[in-house]
């Protein structure tokens, strides 16, 4: 499989070749985050984790900021020039990640 690049996310975002996922609609109401925080996120976000094995496309984590401000995680899955796949965003829990937010704490 290959790896995401965050310029090939951008793009196709951009281009409008999102498929935002009945998971990731459900995870936004109960989380009051907005597409559009999501859409920040990734312009100004970047690549921390990747999971090239995901299927049914290589998926990986990114971490950025919305317009407020507030930090944000997006799990996307990638299929080249075809699409972006939203499948879920989170504030990340400072239990878990390190101030940078983009580092996860060891032992957890």
């Amino acid at each position: 499989m290959y790896k995401v690049e965050m310029l090939g996310v951008r793009t196709l975002v951009a281009e409008g070749k999102i498929v935002w996922t009945e998971h990731v609609a459900i995870r936004l109401r109960e989380r009051g985050i907005k597409r559009s925080d999501l859409i920040e996120c990734i312009t100004n976000g970047e690549i921390i984790e990747q999971y090239p094995d995901d299927v049914p496309y290589p998926s990986c984590l990114v971490s950025g900021k919305c317009k407020t401000g507030k930090p944000l995680h997006i799990v996307i899955g990638y299929n080249k020039d075809i699409l972006c796949c939203m499948i879920t965003a989170y504030r990340p829990d400072m239990d878990k990640w390190e101030n940078d937010y983009k580092t996860r704490r060891k032992g957890i």
